[in-house]
Formats: C-alpha cells, sequence, structure tokens
C-alpha cells in the first residue's frame, strides 16, 4: 500500500490540493473520500478519513483525498456546500480519467458524507456510496432516499453530534441495498476507535463486493 503526494487536481475554484492512497496490488475500484466541516477543522488528514481511506486501500480501492476550496493549500473559500459539491464532481473527474474502467465509488465523513453522498446519487458513474458519521439531521439527504446503489453507513455509539438513534431512524428509510454498523462506544469523530472504523470500512465492502461483483 502506498501514498501519492499529488500537488494538486483541477477544480472549478482554483486547484485541490490531494492525496491518493494506492493499493499494493492493482486496484479494483477507484474512490473520492470528503472530509468534515472545514469550519471545524476537517481536513484530508482527519483521523477517521485517513483510516478509513488506508482501510479501502488495503483491499484494493484506489481513494482520492482532497481538501475541499479554502483548505490547506486548496483555492478558494468555504461556501456552505455547492461550491464543496463542485469541488468533488472534479475529483470525480480526476478519478474517472485517471481509471476509467474501474467501478466509481463516492465516501465520506459527517459534512463530506453529505458533500458525497448527495453528489454520488446523482452522478451515473458512481456506484456505491459509503457514509461515515453521517450528518442526517443537519443537511438534505432527499438523493439518498430515492437512490437504489449500495447505501453504506457507519456511526458512532456515542456520538454527540448526530445521536444514533437518528441516524437509524434515516437508515430505515432508505432504499435497498444498504448496510449499517454502529461501532460500540465511538463518539463522532471516532476518538480512540479509528482500527474499529477501519476494520467496519473493510469488512462492509468486502462483503458488498461479494454480493454484487459489478460494486
Amino acid at each position: 500500500m502506498a501514498e501519492e503526494f499529488l500537488r494538486e487536481i483541477s477544480g472549478p475554484a482554483g486547484p485541490l490540493e490531494a492525496l491518493l492512497d494506492l493499493p499494493a496490488d492493482e486496484p479494483r475500484a477507484a474512490a473520492v473520500f470528503a472530509h468534515p466541516h472545514p469550519l471545524h477543522g476537517g481536513t484530508m488528514h482527519t483521523k477517521a478519513v485517513y483510516q478509513a481511506s488506508k482501510a479501502m486501500a488495503r483491499i484494493g480501492v484506489a481513494v482520492l483525498r482532497f481538501n475541499f476550496r479554502g483548505v490547506g493549500r486548496s483555492v478558494g473559500h468555504h461556501d456552505e456546500g455547492p461550491g464543496e459539491m463542485e469541488d468533488f464532481r472534479a475529483a470525480l473527474d480526476f478519478m474517472t480519467n485517471r481509471y476509467p474502467t474501474l467501478p466509481l465509488w463516492a465516501a465520506g465523513f459527517s459534512f463530506g458524507s453529505w458533500v458525497a453522498l448527495t453528489v454520488g446519487a446523482d452522478d451515473p458513474r458512481v456506484q456505491l456510496l459509503l457514509g461515515i458519521g453521517v450528518a442526517v439531521d443537519r443537511y438534505d439527504f432527499a438523493a439518498l432516499k430515492q437512490s437504489n446503489k449500495p447505501k453504506i453507513l457507519i456511526h458512532g455509539e456515542f456520538d454527540e453530534l448526530i445521536p444514533a438513534r437518528e441516524v437509524k431512524k434515516f437508515y430505515a428509510q432508505l432504499p435497498e441495498p444498504k448496510d449499517l454498523v454502529i461501532i460500540e462506544a465511538a463518539d463522532h469523530l471516532f476518538n480512540g476507535k479509528t482500527l474499529e472504523l477501519g476494520q467496519a470500512v473493510e469488512d462492509l465492502l468486502n462483503e458488498a463486493w461479494s454480493k454484487d461483483a459489478k460494486v
């Protein structure tokens, strides 16, 4: 498993700082991973994003992490969602151009889950949706409720920002196929639980692969 430093990818507001986590062998899927809210310290280096991306790489996924506009060395200013969704689409374009024959996945954490799952649900190129710490009581996930793509949600049992009970209610409204895992005793940032988070990512994605070889 390797990490390739990309100085930048092209974004609609200017260059976006990015990293590409690569599997040890030839990748069997490609993914874009969106980070938590920029105004609350979220970056592509947030621990949960890092561990989940590494977990995906361990099972053969090439994962692009990038900083939204205005974060790190990415050009631009925070746009409360619409601009960040355009950034995510640009990242999907990059991965499609780099890996045109591979299945494409969309993933995100917290604010990034809203961005990734909203864009990914509507983008015909995206075949699987992964949301971690999904902020179901803060953003509109209407697109996800209409999506028949495989949906995987991972949440902390003791999430202090988005109660697990709200995520369970939301999950019940989603069409199949879908999976939900609640990480025992984990808070919103999965402090002290990022290894368990990584294992859950591996297990759920491997299970999705076994159900449908085209995922």
